[in-house]
Order: C-alpha cells, then sequence, then structure tokens
C-alpha cells in the first residue's frame, strides 16, 4: 500500500479533558475517510495533576517533566487499544498525530510587543513513539507560532479540506472548551479564529455547584433565566472586540474571571441564572464570531460536545438569522470526532511534506509544515 493512502491515527486532548478522543482514518490527496474512533478514559488523579499544573505553581517544571511522560504512556496506550478494537496492525499506520495537552497558551497577541509568545501542549511524543513502534507527529502549534502565527486554531484547514463546497459559503463551528470559528467562502478563501468560551466555563461552573462534568443537554442552563447585567459584563470583554487572527484559552476564560464579574453585580445571581447567562454567552460570542467576518454566510455546521447542548444549539440558532445550523454529522463525521480527525489529517500532511497552516487564520507569515517527526520504528543493529 502506498504511504499516501496508509492509515493514520489522531489524538486530541482537548481543555474539558473528558477522554482522549482517538480517530483512525484514511488520508490522501483525495480527502480524508474516518473508519473507527474510540474514547480513551483519562484518570480523575491525572486529570487532577493536568489542572493544577495549568496555572502558575510550585515546583511546575518537576511536576510537569513527570506529567509529560504519564500522559505520552496514556496516549500511547489510547492508540493501541483503537488498534486493538480494530483489529488493526500497528504496521498499517503510517502515523500517529498526536495535539498533546495544552497546559499553556499565551500566543503572541496576547503579549507587548518586547514579549514573546509562547504555547506549550504536553503528552511526550517520544514515548508514545516508543511504546507504540508508531512513528508520532506532535508539537504542531509551536512551528507556527516561530513565524509570527497564534499557534491556533490549526483546524480550518482541516475544516477546509473536508468540508468546503463550491458556491457555498459555509461556517464551521467548534465548540470545545474553547469555541472557534472558520469561515469557508464560497470562492475558497478560509478565515478562522477562537470567537471565545465555549463549554469551559459552563462545564467549570456546573462542577462547583453541582459536582458534575458537565450539563448534560444544557438541562440545567435551560431551566434558567438569563441575568442581563452579568452576560452585559461578560461581553465587556477585550477578546471579544479584537479583529483578524487571534486565539484565546482558559488561561483568558475561567472562574477567576467569572468569579470578578460576579463581584460586580449589584445583586447576587442564583447559580442556576450564572449557568444560563454563560451558555448566552457562549451562543452570542460564537454569533458575533460569525458576523464579524462581514461575509453573509448561509450554512452554519457545529462540531466539537457543545454540539450534543441542546440549549447552547438552541440559543445559538436564535441568533443566526436566516442561516441554516446542522452539526457535521450531516457532512460525514460526527461533531465528536472531527477533531481527532484533524489531527490524523494533520499529521498526514506533516510526513508528506505540506504545510498545514492557513496564514490568514493564525496570522503567521508564511506557510510551514507543522509538528516534529518521531520515528517509531526500532533501529536496526550493524
Amino acid at each position: 500500500m502506498p504511504m499516501s493512502a496508509r492509515l493514520y491515527v489522531g489524538l486530541m486532548s482537548g481543555t474539558s479533558m473528558d477522554g482522549i478522543d482517538c480517530a483512525l482514518a484514511r488520508c490522501d490527496e483525495r480527502g480524508t475517510t474516518l473508519l473507527a474512533t474510540y474514547e480513551h478514559p483519562i484518570p480523575p488523579a491525572t486529570k487532577q495533576r493536568i489542572v493544577e499544573i495549568s496555572r502558575p505553581g510550585d515546583n511546575e517544571i518537576e511536576r510537569m517533566g513527570a506529567l509529560d511522560r504519564e500522559l505520552g504512556h496514556l496516549f500511547a496506550k489510547a492508540t493501541l487499544s483503537l488498534l486493538s478494537k480494530e483489529q488493526v496492525p500497528s504496521t498499517e499506520i503510517c502515523a500517529i498525530g498526536s495535539h498533546g495537552q495544552t497546559i499553556r497558551h499565551h500566543p503572541p497577541s496576547s503579549h507587548q510587543p518586547s514579549e514573546q509568545g509562547f504555547t506549550l501542549q504536553i503528552g511526550d511524543p517520544n514515548t508514545i513513539a516508543q511504546s507504540t513502534g508508531i512513528t508520532t507527529v506532535a508539537d504542531f502549534r509551536r512551528r507556527d507560532i516561530a513565524v509570527g502565527g497564534e499557534g491556533a486554531p490549526l483546524a480550518p484547514a482541516f475544516h477546509a479540506a473536508a468540508f468546503a463546497k463550491a458556491g457555498h459559503t459555509r461556517a464551521i463551528v467548534n465548540i470545545g472548551g474553547i469555541a472557534n470559528v472558520s469561515l469557508l467562502h464560497s470562492e475558497g478563501q478560509v478565515l478562522g479564529f477562537d470567537t471565545g468560551p465555549g463549554n469551559t466555563l459552563l462545564d467549570h461552573w456546573i462542577n462547583r455547584q453541582l459536582g458534575q462534568a458537565y450539563d448534560k443537554d444544557g438541562q440545567w442552563s435551560a431551566a434558567g433565566s438569563i441575568r442581563p447585567d452579568l452576560l452585559a459584563r461578560l461581553l465587556e470583554h477585550d477578546y471579544l472586540s479584537q479583529s483578524g487572527p487571534r486565539s484565546t484559552g482558559k488561561e483568558v476564560f475561567n472562574l477567576a474571571w467569572l468569579d470578578e464579574c460576579l463581584a460586580d453585580l449589584s445583586s447576587p445571581a442564583t447559580p442556576q441564572e450564572v449557568q444560563s447567562t454563560l451558555a448566552e454567552f457562549s451562543a452570542e460570542s460564537i454569533a458575533r464570531g460569525i458576523a464579524q467576518c462581514e461575509v453573509p454566510v448561509s450554512e452554519v455546521y457545529v462540531c466539537g460536545g457543545g454540539a450534543r447542548n441542546s440549549d447552547l444549539m438552541r440559543r445559538l440558532a436564535a441568533k443566526l438569522g436566516t442561516a441554516t445550523l446542522e452539526t457535521t454529522a450531516s457532512l460525514g463525521i460526527e461533531p465528536e470526532w472531527v477533531e481527532a480527525a484533524a489531527f490524523a489529517w494533520l499529521a498526514w500532511r506533516s510526513m508528506a511534506q505540506l504545510a498545514g497552516n492557513i496564514p490568514a487564520v493564525t496570522g503567521a507569515q508564511e506557510e510551514v509544515i507543522l509538528g516534529g517527526i518521531y520515528p517509531g520504528a526500532r533501529p536496526r543493529t550493524q
């Protein structure tokens, strides 16, 4: 089987840390076909270590180094579990594309001109390659930053390859912890950027209040009332008025910031009012992001975990005017697996020595091949 037609595995663990999404895909010049999927659990103790290392603290280098190796083993186990489930030998896999676990994202736009922007994802690719015997491509974001980009979002390039259709202007909205939009213009141009929070504030707030990992189907937010004063305060965030390529993360939109907003209210909001307002905030910031593209959008397709939040989808639909709203299932890929499929595709791009970024999206000075390649085959002895 020629290399361009071999199989790739994409691994994605996002801000919500609800599991490692694994996608087995066939990627070549003709397109990407998703063949199988698997979600590997992240142990609660590991999740807690990720949360702790994601914020400033003591002994960071020691803790990060250990967690880097731990996640490398976990990503390798996830890959091997997928291949075992599908009875696919590892020798059939050309490469693994591993996004890694983001623990810091401070792109150039978030810094003063004299400071260096950076991004950091962990999940040691050396460990993944050694444990699986499969070549691993990782550290996708930092090459884009090296040429002046934001390092994110990277998914728009895949969205364009997988979902664009001549004569149709579409928006692909990924609602993960952070939401991002890819505008696929009918004439071929691609724009994209992070719009702001997707699920991250909703998940953290319900976890704090009710001990639940997420608001299933948006039931709690749907039954609450919006606090207009809180919504107005949230929408004042400077990030939402930025233009051009931009990206953000939980360093910006988190419970500490939400607590500051709540403290500014003239009267306390109930926990359920906060949840309802956060859902409205996510929907409004996504809709504003689409509107900022200043191109009439007739079709909006949602992927990511937020696609399964009925309340969030209802709120977003109400803000889109005449544009239709569906999930990417209508385009052939179930919404939960789009990002993992994207990193299988990005691994193929890297192995084929093809650029993986879009400068108009990330703000990079040029197209570049993304990621470092870590060979999986053990060296022969003489």
